[in-house]
Formats: C-alpha cells, sequence, structure tokens
C-alpha cells in the first residue's frame, strides 16, 4: 500500500523544511510514503526548497489559486502517484 502525503504551500520556504524533517518515511502497514508539496503560486523558493528537502513529487502552480484549490490539486496528483491513502498537512 502507497501513502501520500501531501502538503500544499504558500510562500513556505521558510517553515517548510522543519515540516518535512518531521514527516514520516515508514509508517507501519504501509509498503511505501511518498511527500507531495503542492507550491501554491509562491513568489519565494518554496518548490525548491521542498524538491531539497526530499520531496517525491512538486506540483507548482504559476498563480495562488487558494488553499481549497491545492488541496483538490493535490489530492489528483496523489491519485496519479498511486496513493491508497492521502493525508494533508500544513507546512507550517
Amino acid at each position: 500500500m502507497r501513502l501520500v502525503i501531501q502538503i500544499p504551500c504558500f510562500n513556505e520556504a521558510e517553515t517548510l523544511p522543519a515540516t518535512m524533517a518531521d514527516l514520516p518515511r515508514v509508517v507501519s502497514g504501509f509498503d511505501e510514503v511518498l511527500w507531495l508539496v503542492v507550491d501554491d503560486g509562491s513568489s519565494d523558493e518554496t518548490a525548491e526548497v521542498a524538491k531539497a528537502c526530499g520531496a517525491d513529487a512538486v506540483v507548482k502552480l504559476t498563480q495562488n489559486k487558494g488553499l481549497a484549490v491545492a488541496f483538490q490539486v493535490g489530492l489528483d496528483a496523489s491519485l496519479r502517484l498511486g496513493a491508497d491513502v492521502i493525508v494533508n498537512t500544513d507546512a507550517d
């Protein structure tokens, strides 16, 4: 089973490293844990920081669409990644 942890972000380059450092890579009952960051049109280096911190996938929206849209984009991307279970967490 595959677990995808999605993190919708807007200008979270500063807080994202600490958040991602606390995310699990192993969860009992799952064969794989993936980290997905949805960058909701950030003007900082959120997407680049996410990649540097080990995100398995990053979706970058070209402009800020708001949390609901970023959340939906994350759900769609998680399903494309083959998620059996999707968990959402905030970046801060």
